[in-house]
């Protein structure tokens, strides 16, 4: 599938800002899944200082504010081809080594609620677990925006039954490495039927199972990624592959707006 993308991020300020610094994984790279055939990042308000390879093999770019803008607006667009692997990613291909992904985060340490769940699972075949952990999910927390927040974690989202899919994917993340598999955090694209315009991009999780590499699980919608599927970035939680993260200072308050276009 040939996919059309652009993503648009802008924030506004109430008074002009002295100092920022963004850092954006917006860029995806060819994998298995996915051809990258072009690609594109504007920065309005600023300018890109450096553009890097970090520890989990994400393409980065740090982008620093010129003048004191009241307004940053960065647009990333491009056109990506996808193929439907059945969620299979292949090989691990980073710095970061395999037993890293299978420790806590503070978004991904599971308490009691999780604990319990992850024994409720019928033991077997990796695989068949994952997948059976995924539609669990999706049955215990129903997709509901609005009523957590980045900083919520697997547990919280987890005992209130609701989230979006970042709950969905920490909550996954943090079973599959209780049940001692590898896992991580994915962002990325969706491009959907009945909508190309998204208010957010989207997440899901990767397992690693030994005959396989890594395998994606999207409990939010309770299904593999195939060829509606962008992957762009991915870490340890949300905090390591979130598409625009950074500091700023100065006074006044910053709003943001975040327009998404996925179409074939």
């Amino acid at each position: 599938m040939l996919l059309k993308i652009s993503h648009v991020t802008e924030y506004s300020y109430s008074s002009p800002v002295n100092y920022a610094l963004q850092r954006l994984r917006l860029r995806p790279h060819d994998t298995r899944m996915q051809k990258v055939i072009q690609w594109q990042s504007q920065v309005e308000g600023a300018h890109v200082e450096a553009s890097y390879t970090d520890q989990f093999d994400n393409l980065v770019e740090l982008v620093s504010i010129t003048g004191r803008p009241d307004k940053i607006r960065i647009v990333a667009s491009g056109t990506v081809e996808t193929f439907d692997t059945a969620g299979i990613g292949g090989p691990h291909k980073a710095y970061m080594p395999l037993w890293m992904y299978e420790r806590e985060t503070a978004l991904t340490k599971p308490g009691k609620a999780l604990r319990e769940f992850a024994r409720s699972i019928e033991k077997g075949q990796q695989l068949d677990m994952l997948h059976d952990v995924k539609t669990a999910l999706h049955e215990k927390m129903k997709f509901e925006v609005g009523q957590t927040n980045a900083l919520t974690t697997a547990e919280d989202a987890f005992t209130a039954g609701h989230g979006v899919c970042q709950d969905h994917s920490h909550a996954f993340i943090a079973v599959a490495r209780l049940l001692g598999c590898p896992a991580r955090y994915v962002s990325g694209y969706l491009h959907m039927e009945d909508t190309e315009e998204q208010v957010a991009s989207h997440a899901w999780a990767e397992a690693y199972i030994e005959s396989l590499g890594w395998v994606g699980f999207d409990p939010a919608n309770d299904k593999s990624p195939d060829e509606n599927y962008v992957h762009v970035a991915h870490g340890f939680d949300y905090a390591d592959a979130a598409p625009v993260s950074g500091i700023k200072w100065g006074p006044g308050n910053e709003s943001l707006t975040v327009s998404i276009t996925v179409e074939q």
